[in-house]
């Protein structure tokens, strides 16, 4: 099986220090539905692991994500790409969950869930937290420059083994190469 984990915001659509609350919110990045769309039509499994504390937060409901991204599978399925599965961590930063990133519980429930190791799956992030994630399961970190990512990138203290992209599309057209 090839596996690919993707975080979701400032990876695959805008980022909003405001969080996407409302399906209206959510705006895809250049690009990043295509390079999804490749993948699938390439093979990949698909996962997105997202921490989502605005329902911690009382921000929006689970109805309100729900149909995020259900707008977010159906401009996908517009452009010929699927998702096979989105796992959320709806904890606030302080409720001591192992599910929230930088914790690597929602990579160890991906394994689960598809019956397989991580140990060097790509894994997508934009932020510390993603990437520390992604390491502490075994996958490979990649750092995108899009939404937290050039920040992340120019403070340093990265884990090892770091891939950097210039966005989502780049990130992929850089992993099909290296596995086709």
């Amino acid at each position: 099986m090839k596996l690919i984990i993707l975080d979701r915001d400032g990876v695959i659509n805008e980022d909003s220090d405001d969080y996407i609350k409302h399906p209206d919110e959510w705006h895809p990045l250049p690009g990043s539905l295509e390079a999804i769309a490749r993948l699938h039509q390439a093979g990949w499994t698909i996962a997105i692991a997202s921490n989502q504390s605005g329902l911690a937060r009382g921000l929006f409901d689970i109805t309100a994500l729900s149909d995020i991204h259900q707008k977010f599978r159906k401009a996908l399925s517009h452009l010929g790409g699927a998702v096979d599965a989105i796992f959320v961590c709806p904890h606030g930063p302080d409720d001591n969950c192992l599910c929230r990133k930088p914790l690597p519980g929602l990579f160890h429930d991906i394994g689960r869930r598809f019956d397989t190791s991580l140990e060097g799956v790509p894994a997508v992030g934009d932020s510390l937290r993603d990437l520390q994630a992604s390491a502490a399961a075994g996958c490979v970190p990649w750092l995108v420059q899009t939404g937290n990512g050039s920040k992340t990138q120019a403070k340093g203290d990265l884990p090892a083994g770091l891939r950097v992209a210039k966005d989502l599309a780049d990130a992929v057209d850089q992993i099909l190469s290296e596995t086709n």
